[in-house]
């Protein structure tokens, strides 16, 4: 990552994404657990206990709401409103687990992608929410991010992608 990070709302998630925000192998059994692991993929975070706390509450408070598996084996997990002073810059946490997680998406697929959203703005939320769901409407980027063996091949199916919108 270079130091020209894009911060406004139209920041590609390849940009939003790195090797260390990636995880190819979630271990995670439940929706609680999986949320834990990709907070705990956050380098931002690291070393800001309250600040894990107070962002897994917020994503089990949406979840209550209304679960963001999406469909498909894909599940977005964010916050309800942006959380400001957790995070300076939008961050997306990449995650997959190989069989699959009971989310209570719409379709009753378990969720085996995983993308944590999480933004300093409504409008940065908003805006890669939405271009989350557009991209992953593909079958075939899906597929890719399915059998992907390295975190770098993650960001480079969704830098493709999004080069094509």
């Amino acid at each position: 990552m270079g130091g020209l990070m894009k911060t406004s709302a139209t920041s590609t998630l390849s940009d939003l994404l790195s090797p260390e925000t990636i995880n190819l192998n979630l271990k995670s059994k439940d929706r609680e657990e999986v949320l834990s692991e990709l907070v705990n993929q956050m380098p931002q975070l690291s070393d800001r206990p309250e600040a894990r706390q107070t962002l897994l509450r917020a994503l089990h408070e949406r979840e209550q709401l209304h679960s963001t598996g999406i469909g498909d084996g894909v599940a977005l997990p964010h916050s309800r409103n942006a959380l400001v002073g957790l995070v300076d810059r939008p961050v997306v946490v990449f995650g997959r687990h190989a069989e699959g997680i009971p989310y209570e998406a719409i379709d009753a697929i378990p969720a085996r992608l995983f993308f944590l959203l999480v933004a300093p703005t409504v409008t940065q939320h908003l805006a890669i929410l939405s271009r989350l769901g557009r991209l992953l409407g593909d079958p075939k980027l899906r597929q890719k991010l399915l059998t992907a063996d390295r975190p770098e091949k993650i960001i480079a199916c969704l830098r493709d992608a999004e080069n094509k919108l």
